[in-house]
């Protein structure tokens, strides 16, 4: 079988769909996540789909269609409000069952179908035998405000819920809800998976809770994710810090739960010890699961583009899983579930890159741009949603900026073009690692783009590829063509 080259994004680069969570049913892998619109306020304006790949290649990666909508809810029928991360399992019934977080209500909502591919028809909302609901309790003092869920289906058959929020000051669009804000619970689930049989019980802290312990600096959040590899339950998180997901080891569903640190960054921070300041992207919330597939293991995150937190796409690594069956930290790559490094001939997308570095260095992204920040340098695209994949590119690059890539293989490549336009006057520098392989001088003009062609000689080496501008203005980078 000839298979597709994939790299990341692995979906197709008109599609945003950030927190996803993997899972394999029927001889093939789904995520499911978050849908953002591209352009839009605020996080999750687009109806739930999913994509699914075969186990034996996941560079086949198939439209499964619209699995959900926002006004099937019956508290949204004009579809006004948002439908937040989503989790799904297949139940011990043999069905498919959809929770979602239920925009900021503070509430979990579930929908079921016969098919991982959906679509999924509203089920109800999680609630206690005595039908109060979950994030509704009229003792106060056990409401917690719901958020993220995670679901795990036992090897027994018993259904576990995940789900919470770690934010320290609370934002005020949950204060109507009345809970606090108080870390991650796990609950069992009854047979209609809907009913809460066991629980809630605490098993994260947020910030101030867990100090002096190894969860410090590094505490829970939000994206509760649960999954049970060889026996353990690995309960991840994105930690407050917001561009990383965290994982923790257990013995039980409700742990006790064992920091074991870091297992992927939007930025490759702590990586290899690298500070906040050094990130190597621009920094955002990221959200995520991991899932086995044969022998190997991968994490699901997202990337940010548009200057903005909101404009996410799916992202995923292989993970390395030692001895002790703990994780070590993925780096960010433009070919994670690609098996080994891209072709290092052929035409790519400039925005596939696994490093975007401005000169001033990266920093969080807001909620949403600003206009006199539109001027950064960015991923962004000049079409709507489902345009076609050559409207994404790197925009606004200006004296110092770097567009990394791991990893080509460089065997037989002697030139590297780059498809440009702006108003930028200087040089390219082509790097190998630490190794100058070329340098070109451009001069481009607004509108009017030409491809500067820098010769190199080729390495058996895989090391990050990247290219310097040094000058003045702004250029913008389309393609990368590899000859």
């Amino acid at each position: 079988m000839n298979k597709k080259q994939v790299f990341n994004p692995y979906l197709p680069l008109y599609e945003y769909i950030p927190d996803g969570e993997p899972h394999v049913f029927d001889g093939r892998v789904y995520v499911y996540g978050s849908h953002d619109h591209f352009g839009a306020f605020d996080f999750c304006f687009n109806d739930y789909v999913t994509w699914s790949a075969p186990l034996d290649d996941l560079s086949d990666w198939r439209y499964e269609g619209v699995i959900f909508r926002k006004n099937q809810d019956p508290m949204n029928p004009k579809g006004k409000r948002c439908l937040f991360a989503p989790d799904v399992c297949r139940a011990k019934d043999g069905k498919y069952y959809l929770f979602y977080a239920f925009d900021w209500l503070g509430l979990i909502g579930v929908a079921v179908s016969d098919s991982p591919a959906g679509p999924f028809e509203y089920h109800g909302l999680v609630h206690y035998p005595n039908g109060e609901l979950l994030g509704r309790e009229k003792d106060k003092s056990k409401r917690c405000f719901q958020f993220d869920p995670g679901v795990l289906v036992d090897d027994d058959g018993r259904a576990y819920l995940y789900t919470g929020f770690g934010c320290v000051n609370t934002f005020p669009q949950i204060l109507p809800t009345g809970g606090k804000v108080d870390g991650c619970y796990a609950m069992e689930l009854g047979d209609d998976m809907l009913t809460i049989v066991d629980g809630p019980r605490k098993v994260l802290g947020k910030k101030t809770q867990m100090n002096g312990t190894p969860f410090e600096g590094h505490e829970f959040f939000e994206a509760s994710t649960i999954r049970k590899f060889n026996g353990k339950y690995y309960l991840g998180y994105s930690s407050i810090n917001g561009h990383e997901l965290c994982y923790s080891v257990g013995d039980t569903p409700y742990g006790p739960f064992e920091y074991k640190g870091t297992l992927v960054s939007n930025g490759d921070v702590f990586l290899n010890g690298r500070a906040k300041k050094d990130a190597v992207n621009p920094l955002g919330n990221t959200h995520g699961g991991i899932v086995k597939v044969g022998d190997d293991y991968y994490v699901f995150y997202h990337r940010h583009t548009n200057f903005t937190n909101t404009d996410r796409q799916g992202c995923a690594e292989k993970l390395e899983l030692d001895e002790n069956g703990d994780f070590k930290q993925a780096e960010c790559t433009c070919c994670g579930l690609n098996g080994g490094p891209l072709k290092g001939v052929g035409e790519y997308p400039a925005s596939i890159c696994s490093k975007m570095l401005p000169k001033k260095g990266n920093i969080f992204y807001p909620f949403f741009a600003m206009p006199w920040q539109k001027g950064n340098m960015m991923i962004t695209q000049s079409g709507k949603d489902e345009d076609t994949v050559e409207t994404q590119y790197i925009k606004n690059i200006n004296d110092g900026g770097i567009v990394g890539y791991k990893y080509f293989d460089l065997k037989k490549t002697k030139e590297a073009g780059l498809e440009l336009d702006g108003n930028f006057k200087g040089e390219i520098v082509m790097k190998l690692g630490e190794e100058e392989l070329g340098k070109a001088e451009v001069a481009l003009k607004k509108g009017e783009k030409q491809i500067v062609k820098i010769a190199m000689k080729p390495s058996k080496e895989i090391k990050e590829l990247t290219f310097t501008f040094n000058g003045k203005g702004k250029a913008n980078f389309y393609k990368l063509i590899l000859a």
